[in-house]
């Protein structure tokens, strides 16, 4: 384990890069700035290891355009439509900021914040940070805590905890991009996910709230497909076309910790299992990824994918999704593995 500097921020915080090692030799390399994710180092068949996670080598590169990339996201990980939401018989009015809607949980999300840090040994760092009441309009003052684990067995664990002085809601989730040939695009990916139906959405990728079968349309992942394939089936699901590939949220059958989706990579043998407590996970291809990545070098539209595993989003508006709404003195739970191997 190692912390060393990663620079200062506008706001007069200073970032750190934690590099975290298991005994296989698998690192991960987080920051304090936005509790991030910033590079995966895994072995592929041959034993060599490669960085799978993309990431930037400075402060700047994380605003703007990348702002979100490997971030902890809240207090509301996807979209809130109108940016506002009824709670306790009042609207909550938020700070919209992305046209009329909140995307991310707002300008200052969680995504933008110097995180308290700890690391308590060579596989694990916790971050902590308070997000005050009224910040970004959400009600009450929410304390989060987000622990980041390398297990022995080469996965990832995301534990996250939250609490608040008043009724609330929240909804917490990673935003890494992942390229398991450590280089190149994801068309030759092959990607599983476990579900029969993903949530409508409309312009703006605001929900509807209706559920689309996946059977015969590009977001059929039942078995495992070549994302290059799928990106190919254009003139069969509006919604597909209009964003040009995958920006979409999956509704997952069952409860508790399970494997979700897996995604693998043939020419390296790596493949990642996502395993998660959560009731949905948010599947995007990379469409817009521009930068220049660490290990990566410059960045092209598919370079990654991201694998968001999360609540619905705008579920404040839908009664029929799982709720987030967190009550006063309760603490929020949640858990998410990447789990990788190679063969």
């Amino acid at each position: 384990m190692k912390v060393q500097p990663f620079g200062s921020g506008h706001a007069g915080g200073d970032a750190v890069l934690i590099t975290l090692e298991n005994r296989n030799g698998v690192r991960a390399v987080l920051s304090n700035y936005g509790a991030r994710l910033v590079s995966l180092f895994c072995p592929d068949r041959a034993g060599q290891l490669g960085d799978v996670c993309l990431g930037f080598d400075s402060l700047e590169e994380y605003r703007g355009q990348n702002r979100f990339t490997g971030a902890t996201i809240g207090r509301w990980a996807n979209r809130i439509a109108g940016a506002s939401f009824e709670l306790n018989g009042k609207t909550w009015y938020l700070n919209a900021n992305e046209g009329s809607n909140v995307l991310h949980g707002g300008n200052a999300g969680f995504h933008s914040k110097f995180w308290e840090y700890g690391v308590p040994g060579d596989t694990c760092a916790v971050f902590s940070s308070v997000s005050y009441d009224g910040e970004e309009g959400f009600p009450g003052r929410l304390q989060t805590k987000v622990t980041f684990a390398l297990n022995e067995h080469n996965g990832l664990e995301i534990a996250y905890e939250a609490e608040c002085d008043q009724n609330t809601v929240v909804n917490l989730t990673n935003h890494a991009y992942f390229n398991l040939a450590g280089t190149g695009t994801i068309h030759d990916h092959l990607l599983q996910v476990n579900s029969e139906r993903v949530l409508e959405a409309g312009p703006g990728l605001i929900p509807t709230g209706a559920f689309l079968p996946v059977e015969g349309t590009p977001y059929d992942l039942r078995s495992p497909r070549r994302i290059g394939d799928c990106l190919k089936m254009r003139g069969v699901s509006d919604m597909f076309d209009a964003v040009k590939g995958f920006d979409v949220d999956y509704i997952l059958p069952g409860e508790g910790l399970r494997e979700v989706a897996v995604l693998s990579d043939p020419k390296s043998g790596r493949q990642l299992r996502v395993i998660t407590d959560q009731p949905g996970i948010q599947i995007y291809s990379g469409q817009g990824l521009k930068g220049s990545s660490i290990s990566h070098g410059v960045l092209q539209p598919y370079s990654g994918v991201a694998l968001e595993t999360q609540h619905h989003p705008d579920s404040v508006h839908h009664p029929h999704l799982p709720s987030t709404f967190l009550k006063a003195g309760e603490v929020f739970h949640s858990k998410t593995v990447y789990a990788f191997e190679a063969k």
